[in-house]
């Protein structure tokens, strides 16, 4: 009998196994997939990731497997350029851009380091459940044969289509429509920080990585996928041209160092958290348009409410285990919901004059600067930024 069995094994997941593992708990990890590979990302992790993995003592590492500190931020929109850094959190105003395929076996090493089992290559087939309808372990394959473990709680991370999140029949609680499609490579030798480029239409993004790279992403608004997706190649150079123009002509001359990659399904959602038994964090849990490149930094924020809300409560009583996940679930959809709705509103890559006057304000102050670059990282709200010191420039 385990305490906690995990699916999913990428950053919710195997951070989850960790903090769980760490604070004494028996642990098993299991993933579909294989250790140490590749996944559709954004890579960025905003301030208060980066300030979650110095807590757990792997940021260092982070920093020693050569990936830039992000110490300054472009935002460009209209007649409108904002350039400077957040104010940070925790000491910390950098973000980074790890490859995921570092990042993900990162964590997964320290939560076996710290005690957690590991499999790989297991796909969870069934939940078991009780005689009431609690769920009390997993039934998955791995190689071709069926094996069940039993566990205290079972706790989904296996992403935006979660299979947990469908065996325990997880009910959406918010859901709204598509709203961008988008595509990326990388680029060697191309000179960036992070960079923003917006317009109505289109949004383009750059962020230095791993081995001397930067990722460059393009978006496009969902009603076009069917176009774009007949030649991605094109559309995606065609709108680094259009929306970046001087990002584009650093590329001049060069070619992609790996192949093009893109999703028209960007999903936006919030499903039930928990219920007898499990419970679901990060993208099964609550999933939003990549846009804002949130996803890491509000997963590693649910995990570390789940865990904490946790103590104490695996050691067999279920009234208080299920009043534990209650009110995780109810912290995650006050403190996620904020971010969400800004989050849509991006990403209906509509700029509306309202929102341009502000920034007009906002790129005239480096204070101002550093708040609104607080809010892009999910630190400040849009309250925060409504200073005298603002309402003297509207």
């Amino acid at each position: 009998m385990y305490d906690a069995i995990v699916v999913g094994a990428r950053c919710a997941g195997a951070s989850t196994a960790l903090l769980l593992s760490r604070a004494g708990y028996r642990v098993l990890l299991v993933d579909k997939g294989t250790y140490g590979s590749d996944v559709l990302s954004t890579h960025l992790i905003h301030q208060p990731g980066v300030a979650a993995l110095a807590r757990w003592g792997l940021l260092d590492r982070v920093r020693a497997s050569g990936c830039p500190p992000l110490t300054h931020t472009v935002y460009e929109v209209a007649d409108i350029r904002l350039e400077g850094c957040a104010r940070g959190v925790g000491g910390h105003r950098e973000g980074f851009a790890p490859r995921r395929r570092f990042l993900d076996a990162l964590l997964v090493d320290a939560a076996v380091a710290a005690g957690t089992e590991f499999r790989e290559r297991c796909r969870v087939t069934g939940l078991l459940r009780d005689g009431t309808g609690r769920v009390v372990g997993v039934e998955a394959r791995h190689g071709g044969r069926t094996f069940t473990e039993r566990a205290r709680l079972v706790i989904g991370a296996d992403g935006m289509r979660s299979e947990v999140a469908r065996l325990a029949a997880a009910p959406y609680t918010v859901r709204d429509p598509l709203l961008t499609c988008a595509y990326y490579t990388y680029w060697q030798d191309v000179p960036a920080c992070l960079e923003l480029y917006e317009r109505p239409g289109g949004w383009v993004a750059a962020v230095p990585t791993n081995d001397g790279a930067t990722l460059v992403l393009a978006y496009f608004p969902q009603s076009r996928f069917d176009e774009v997706r007949t030649d991605a190649h094109r559309a995606y150079q065609e709108q680094i041209r259009r929306t970046a123009p001087a990002l584009g002509e650093r590329l001049i001359g060069r070619q992609p160092v790996e192949r093009l990659r893109g999703t028209g399904d960007q999903q936006n959602f919030f499903r039930r958290a928990a219920g007898p038994g499990w419970v679901l964090v990060g993208d099964a849990g609550h999933h939003k348009d990549s846009i804002t490149a949130r996803g890491i930094s509000d997963a590693f924020w649910q995990v570390e409410t789940l865990a904490r809300g946790l103590e104490g409560t695996l050691g067999g009583d279920p009234v208080r285990l299920d009043a534990a996940l209650a009110r995780f679930a109810e912290e995650r959809d006050g403190r996620l919901t904020p971010g969400y709705e800004a989050t849509l509103g991006v990403a209906r890559l509509d700029p509306h004059e309202q929102r341009l006057s502000l920034l007009r304000a906002v790129q005239s102050d480096p204070e101002l600067t550093a708040i609104y670059f607080d809010m892009v990282a999910g630190i400040a709200s849009a309250e925060a930024l409504y200073t005298p010191r603002l309402l003297a420039l509207l």
